[in-house]
């Protein structure tokens, strides 16, 4: 049997990726199945952000199990399909107050196993990055440009680490930088779907 492909697409806030994900849906629908961010799933349903450390880590070892409890049940529901996941295991990491080796012993596993899981990641910088508004209809986000720049940074550091790591920048023109993004995922659907 062909292994099933997984790809993130994440990156800071206010980067596209939530508009990129619906059109790659409506794009390549019948291609791929999108999972969606655990965070947004979580934070939709009542729980509040806090600055408290131990809520906050209470809530990233939370999105960090969903994430990975989501992402195995689309590759049942979706055997054939490629999963498109809406951030990854380790974008927790970028928001953990402790160390990396912290964060790995509270949620019982390695760098190298969170990594594995992705065959790719296509990473959507923020406009935050480069000094720009990262406004959006999106009722979960409240980091401000200057948050979202310094997530953004962190969330690099830990993707720019998969071998397969794409990376989207910030462009002046919104279009051309969603366009770009759906080619990278396009190239990368098809390099591994060639026999």
């Amino acid at each position: 049997m062909k292994k099933q492909l997984q790809v993130v697409v994440t990156g800071g806030p206010g980067g596209g990726k939530t508009t990129a994900l619906d059109l790659f849906r409506r794009e390549l629908c019948h291609k791929i199945a999108v999972v969606p961010e655990a965070a947004t799933v979580l934070f939709s349903s009542g729980i509040t952000r806090s600055d408290n450390e131990q809520l906050i880590k209470m809530v990233q070892k939370t999105i960090f199990h969903l994430q990975k409890n989501l992402e195995n049940i689309y590759k049942v529901q979706y055997p054939e399909r490629l999963l498109v996941c809406d951030r990854g295991s380790l974008d927790g990491l970028a928001y953990w107050p402790g160390t990396e080796s912290d964060f790995f012993k509270e949620v019982n596993s390695t760098f190298e196993e969170e990594i594995a899981r992705y065959d790719a990641v296509i990473f959507f910088e923020s406009a935050g990055a480069t000094g720009h508004d990262i406004s959006s209809n999106n009722p979960v986000r409240n980091e401000s440009s200057e948050q979202a720049a310094l997530i953004d940074v962190k969330l690099q550091k830990i993707w720019s680490r998969h071998p397969q790591f794409y990376f989207v920048g910030s462009s002046e023109s919104f279009v051309r930088k969603i366009m770009f993004g759906i080619m990278t995922l396009e190239n990368v659907i098809n390099r591994y779907q060639r026999p």
